[in-house]
């Protein structure tokens, strides 16, 4: 599998990040401060994170400036795993091989830990210290994440999901569904990037948007291949837990063979909008290949 260059780095680098974050709030209640902690610092691939990173990169962002892009990126995606576990939801009791919050915690602890890892995103856009081009686009950074974030996006397909189980949902309605509910954080951590870098055209953005759409879709796709063909110790839940949910899949629309297949094209299409941008991009194209080819 395609090695992702740098990604210990930025891992290291985004997890001091909230790590200072978190300390620096002042604590009211200990149980809710730990249960934050839990749910944004027990680990994760930070995928998220490097995509903004490596976006910045290729397009001559200053990374201290993607350090606040990342960070609340990722407290965004953390606190929508808190919210995603809760019995009222996907009911899971384990992620990444540990308790999940409302587990090792309390139902209300991980909704309200959720909530605040909500909230700390945009304070963190609020209050990070961008250099002197990038806080003129902060209003944008957070319309942004608002966008990607709330109905129109990730929220939105997390509704579409719920209400697409037991249903058979059409492939279209599905890939519809995944662009809100995975593809728009993804899309987002690169557009957010692009914001923070001072010579992006918009056909530049138009391209890099493009990307991260089959990327993001790409992600899913992978996701639910991955999910029917790993065990509860690679991936650290329950494996199979979407056929046990009775969810639409793409293996369960398009059979095993397809559903790979359309990862591939997928792919291809993501290389093709990064073939369109004057920049090198070579590690935003291994990570479409660390994607699709991905175990867990």
């Amino acid at each position: 599998m395609k090695d992702l260059s740098g990604l210990p780095q930025y891992q290291e680098r985004v997890d001091q990040y909230l790590t200072n974050a978190l300390d620096a709030i002042i604590v009211n209640d200990q149980k809710l401060h730990d249960a934050m902690r839990y749910g944004l610092l027990i680990g994760g691939k930070r995928m998220r994170p490097y995509l903004a990173y490596i976006a910045g990169e290729a397009l001559g962002a200053s990374t201290e400036d993607i350090d606040g892009v990342a960070a609340a990126i990722e407290c965004i995606h953390a606190y929508s795993l808190l919210h995603d576990d809760l019995p009222a939801m996907d009911d899971d009791d384990l992620r990444r091989g540990r308790p999940t919050c409302h587990k090792a915690f309390d139902e209300a602890t991980a909704i309200l830990a959720g909530d605040s890892l909500q909230t700390l995103a945009f304070d963190i856009l609020a209050n990070h210290a961008f250099s002197a081009f990038a806080k003129t686009k902060q209003l944008t950074l957070i319309k942004l994440l608002i966008n990607a974030a709330g109905y129109q996006g990730m929220c939105g397909g997390q509704a579409l999901d719920l209400s697409a189980t037991n249903k058979n949902v059409a492939i279209d309605a599905l890939e519809n569904l995944h662009h809100l509910k995975t593809g728009a954080l993804l899309q987002a951590s690169v557009l957010m990037a692009a914001e923070c870098a001072p010579n992006v055209k918009p056909e530049d953005k138009l391209a890099l948007k493009e990307y991260a759409q089959h990327v993001g879709l790409a992600y899913q796709v992978r996701d639910d291949i991955i999910d029917i063909t790993s065990s509860d110790e690679e991936l650290g839940k329950p494996a199979g837990s979407d056929l046990a949910a009775n969810k639409s899949t793409y293996p369960s629309l398009l059979g095993l063979q397809g559903a790979q297949q359309k990862a591939d094209d997928l792919f291809q299409q993501s290389l093709q909008a990064l073939a369109r941008l004057p920049y090198n991009t070579q590690n935003l194209s291994d990570f479409a290949t660390f994607i699709i080819q991905r175990t867990s």
